[in-house]
């Protein structure tokens, strides 16, 4: 650690605190030792600083005592990070856990530091931890159509421009020798990388407005102190993607693909994409939790022969995104020796006021560059703009995709969680989501219904049954007893339109008191058993309730006899055999319905 100390003046107290993240990093088995390193550099160039202020040497200061108290040093560096990284960073709070975690390491190990250091050591940090920003939302369904949408005008789009870029290459020869005023001469000496503002300067008009007329419009609208610089960005986008391009198809591939990170797609290089006959198989690196996975992901088969593995398909499942893709960006490539090996590439003015243009790795997180400015962009086929909630961020392009696999494949959170998270993962950061909560609420209603209905619907007994209905068997099936089952075969329990279990009991009256609701509340009851007999009956009432529709307001008829009609209907669904014969005997007039006076002024007024 003798090197890593040199940097500093407290070199003993740098080199003991490295050690001691060396140790650390092995003990945890931690894959990213940055945030001890991060720790250790910052505090010993404070206590470097901190020393020089007061005269004292630097030499002498080491963790076991010196001339200098370091729980001092410690507290002042915490405020010092408090004021440098403000709420909500999180990096203050990081750097002073790390530390604190190295030195409580030490203390524990060897003893020897002061007890006021010990002590500091094993305290948590001055300030408290920044709480957790809200967890990101997914898109709605209607944005990601809309975003879905979007991208593919804007691939097409890019895709014409490209294409007359490329067949006015074809036509332009070097300038030196064709002129400078002709707009495919200047896109053959862009695709050569020999144009550069000077150039453009020294051989176009100083005004703009002197210009070509084709060459105005490729410059735009920019100023005459910035038009060489518009004029040598625009000629590059005939014939080479710009950043900005290349937003669609990371929209398009982070919605197709649920088990991919947008660092993931991001870092993909020419050696981890691999197209088979049966699609494409990637190999997807992760970084954060160290390990490489390799997906495949299928489309139709292409017959595209030897050699043009890479040739564009026009599809928009994930291998015909990637083969588009290869396509606009292998100009790049072959332009730009030193971005051969990334997939993401691209070609842009850089240098001092953007001098020239080169070819570069896509990283889109520069202004302009951004997956929020390429949506702000962006508009509907109607000319207007696309309203997309904020944050725009493209982990909320996954987020999305995971939800969809969730509305696609339902199950348990281990299911859904598969093995591309740990369960508690997708529970932290996909399980919360609107449409996921919805399902949930969805399938807990669903459940709560089932229950319910088995609880409030009535039991039907077939023909078979009622005639064996005092065996033990039978009546034990139909949940009653033999004395219950014997008097409801010789019609003592009819309570005029069905049995009843048990009149004493019923769920709509006291405890202890004869039920006082029937017929009216009958099919809404856990005690009524039905009969073949009964659906007759059961047919006039719901010729009744239809007939009510038009007695009463829909809310009045819906909270009167809209649960017994769906009753009705369930109950007719599941004896259908039998009904019939029993609307041909309610027909016949061979069964009356008895309704009660009380229960004809109350419901039927």
């Amino acid at each position: 650690m003798a090197r890593y100390a040199g940097r500093f003046a407290c070199r003993v107290l740098a080199a003991e605190l490295a050690d001691e993240w060396v140790l650390y990093c092995r003990t945890r088995v931690l894959r990213g030792p940055d945030r001890p390193a991060r720790a250790v550099r910052s505090f010993v160039a404070f206590a470097d600083a901190w020393l020089a202020e007061r005269g004292i040497g630097p030499q002498p200061v080491r963790l076991a005592g010196g001339p200098a108290d370091l729980t001092e040093i410690i507290y002042e560096w915490e405020h010092d990070l408090r004021r440098v990284h403000p709420s909500p960073s999180k990096r203050g709070y990081e750097l002073a856990s790390s530390l604190l975690a190295l030195l409580e390491q030490r203390s524990v190990r060897e003893g020897d530091l002061p007890p006021k250091l010990a002590a500091r050591a094993q305290a948590p940090p001055l300030f408290r931890k920044p709480a957790e920003p809200p967890p990101l939302e997914e898109f709605s369904q209607a944005e990601r159509l809309a975003l879905r949408d979007a991208a593919r005008r804007d691939i097409r789009a890019v895709e014409r421009r490209l294409a007359a870029g490329r067949a006015l290459l074809e036509t332009g020869c070097d300038p030196r020798q064709g002129g400078w005023e002709r707009v495919a001469n200047l896109v053959w000496a862009v695709h050569q990388g020999l144009l550069k503002t000077t150039v453009l300067r020294a051989h176009l008009p100083t005004s703009p407005g002197r210009w070509p007329i084709e060459i105005r419009q490729v410059a735009g609208d920019a100023g005459p102190s910035w038009a060489p610089q518009a004029l040598l960005a625009g000629l590059a986008a005939m014939v080479f993607p710009r950043e900005l391009d290349l937003q669609p198809f990371r929209v398009l591939l982070l919605l197709a693909m649920d088990e991919c990170t947008p660092e993931e797609l991001l870092d993909l290089a020419l050696d981890d994409v691999e197209f088979t006959d049966g699609g494409v198989r990637l190999a997807q690196t992760k970084h954060r939790a160290g390990r490489i996975r390799r997906r495949l992901h299928t489309g139709p088969v292409a017959d595209t022969g030897e050699g043009a593995a890479f040739e564009g398909e026009g599809r928009w499942d994930v291998p015909g995104l990637l083969r588009r893709l290869f396509a606009i960006t292998d100009p790049v490539r072959h332009a730009y020796p030193d971005v051969v090996g990334w997939l993401w590439v691209t070609v842009e003015p850089s240098g001092a006021g953007r001098a020239r243009v080169r070819g570069r790795r896509a990283e889109f997180v520069l202004e302009g560059r951004r997956l929020t400015d390429w949506i702000t962009r962006q508009c509907r086929p109607d000319g207007r703009a696309l309203e997309i909630t904020a944050p725009h961020d493209a982990r909320r392009l996954r987020k999305t995709a995971k939800i969809a696999r969730v509305v696609a494949l339902g199950g348990t959170i281990a299911d859904l969680a598969g093995d591309d998270h740990h369960v508690e993962v997708f529970r932290r950061h996909y399980a919360h989501g609107t449409t996921a909560h919805v399902l949930a609420g969805r399938a807990v209603t669903t459940a709560q219904q089932k229950v319910f209905a088995s609880l409030t619907r009535p039991v039907f007994a077939d023909e078979e049954a009622v005639a064996e209905l005092t065996e033990p068997e039978v009546s034990a099936a139909l949940g009653l007893d033999e004395d219950t089952a014997g008097a409801m075969r010789d019609g003592q329990l009819d309570m005029g339109l069905v049995n009843c279990r048990d009149p004493y009991a019923s769920p709509h009256t006291p405890a202890g008191s004869v039920c006082h609701v029937a017929p009216a509340m009958c099919m809404l009851c856990r005690n009524a058993v039905v009969f073949p007999s009964h659906l007759p009956r059961l047919v006039l009432l719901a010729e009744h309730i239809d007939q009510m529709r038009s007695r009463l307001t829909p809310p009045q008829w819906q909270a009167l006899w809209g649960r017994q009609a769906a009753a009705l209907a369930q109950l007719f669904e599941e004896c259908a055999a039998a009904m019939p014969d029993a609307r041909r005997a309610a027909q016949e007039g061979r069964a009356r319905l008895h309704f009660p006076l009380g229960m004809r002024t109350e419901y039927d007024r």
